[in-house]
């Protein structure tokens, strides 16, 4: 086992007597925890010296608690049936903590894509995880009470906004007049900076792990990273074909590393560190790169083109060599705009889903069958998408809900949400105060709180109803 997630494993042991009356809480720690882990520690590390760590660790946890974790141990196995084999109790037993976890669980062996068993969401009997959002109707969950706050400096299209990991106010959001806007919605100066350094539209932007800095591409042909604390431009590096870049995200694990899809075809990964391309770095699609994703779990990453193609991708985190592994259109000659990535925090549904807006009017939702990123098409929605470069995004807090809910935008200037779940009418709600076509849309990480963008420069922050 990694080393991060042996010391995850010890953490997630005590999470259940953390704040006992803030189930919401302890789930966030335990996620932040991992983010944190998987960031900072090495697995070349000392074995010894991981280890004295770990019994540090116990000890301490020990002490602030009143329970050692081979206590905890015991007493979670007592629950299990005398009927249950050890081999299936420790299977069960494992899938538990992983869900409890927020982590992916493995799939059974032998289970098809298509069983049953491979559903999106946790069954009825997941009362602990559908307590953490309170229960209720999606209907009920996804009603809102009007605007926060509206945003209106640009001057041109916004084609991008996003919500900072794991937090409720931090919201960045770039614009085709080349400016990027940091805003703190708490805040009574709500728009903290104005970033300012693009000389053509701003097409892609993405907070690393940590919310310390945001990385921005742009049509000028240049991908930089801001320091987002004071709204420094660090590093500007030109694309070496000189094509506008269209698509950016960080590498989950390794936030040296970004990774760009431009113009001409190509994804490239990038050093923002030392402002190099490395050697291995980069692959062709068969046409101009449209949209990237890579989820936070891994190890995939996925590019979309201007052909309807999905073209999945490992890329070392050490090396930034990226290695091509499958190919799969999704809509014959419409541009895939879009492609969101998230697995389900349940171990009766851990299976990588794909989210994808393709110009022929559809929202795709796919599942990924293989560990090469093969896809099978699980639910289509149909939303007004011919031109513009449309986005969805998963519901943050999905996981624990009976029900699954995706949100996107649409060219009838609408934000639709979706239950990929409901069969008969599975539009749960429809959000009208936009004024032309909605471009991106994103949740806060407890969803009190929608970012919605528009093609005239509009930002609007909806308030959910509580």
């Amino acid at each position: 086992m990694a080393a991060w997630q042996q010391i995850l494993a010890l953490d997630a042991r005590y999470n259940a007597l953390r704040v006992p009356s803030d189930p919401g809480f302890r789930t966030l720690y335990i996620r932040r925890r991992s983010q944190l882990l998987r960031e900072g520690v090495k697995e070349e590390s000392e074995p010894t010296l991981r280890r004295q760590y770990l019994r540090q660790r116990a000890a301490l946890l020990t002490q602030r608690y009143g329970v050692a974790p081979d206590q905890m141990s015991v007493r979670s196995r007592s629950v299990s049936t005398q009927s249950h084999s050890r081999q299936s109790h420790s299977r069960h037993h494992s899938d538990v903590e992983l869900a409890r976890r927020g982590m992916d669980s493995p799939a059974a062996p032998g289970r098809s894509a298509t069983s049953p068993a491979a559903g999106l969401v946790p069954s009825a009997r997941a009362t602990a995880s559908q307590a953490i959002v309170g229960g209720g109707s999606l209907d009920d969950n996804y009603a809102f009470a009007g605007f926060l706050h509206v945003f209106d400096q640009h001057q041109r299209a916004v084609t991008c906004v996003r919500f900072a990991h794991d937090e409720r106010s931090l919201l960045a959001f770039g614009s085709l007049d080349g400016r990027v806007s940091v805003c703190d919605l708490d805040a009574e100066d709500k728009v903290k900076h104005l970033l300012t350094g693009h000389t053509d539209g701003v097409t892609g932007l993405e907070w690393s792990t940590s919310n310390d800095f945001l990385v921005s591409c742009s049509l000028d042909a240049t991908a930089r990273l801001w320091g987002a604390a004071d709204g420094r431009c660090l590093r500007a590096v030109a694309d070496p074909h000189h094509s506008p870049l269209a698509c950016v995200v960080f590498h989950p694990i390794n936030n040296n590393l970004v990774i760009l899809g431009n113009k001409v075809g190509l994804v490239q990964v990038l050093n923002v560190s030392s402002g190099h391309y490395p050697a291995g770095g980069s692959s062709q699609l068969a046409a101009s790169a449209t949209a990237l994703a890579a989820p936070p779990t891994g190890p995939l990453i996925w590019a979309g083109c201007q052909k309807g193609m999905v073209v999945s991708f490992r890329c070392d985190q050490g090396s930034g060599r990226l290695v091509k592994c499958r190919r799969v259109t999704v809509s014959d000659g419409a541009p895939v705009t879009c492609i969101s990535a998230r697995s389900w925090a349940s171990r009766e549904a851990a299976d990588m889903s794909l989210l994808v807006n393709a110009a022929c009017n559809s929202l795709m939702l796919f599942r990924v069958v293989d560990q090469e990123g093969g896809l099978q098409l699980r639910r289509r929605f149909n939303v007004r998408h011919s031109t513009h470069a449309i986005k969805s995004s998963f519901c943050p807090i999905m996981s624990f809900r009976q029900g699954a809910c995706v949100v996107s935008g649409s060219e009838d200037c609408t934000v639709y949400l979706f239950d990929v779940e409901r069969d008969l009418k599975p539009c749960v709600n429809r959000l009208q105060g936009h004024s032309a076509a909605v471009l991106d849309v994103c949740f806060n990480r407890d969803e009190s709180l929608l970012a919605t963008a528009d093609a005239e420069g509009t930002v609007i922050v909806w308030k959910r109803q509580l």
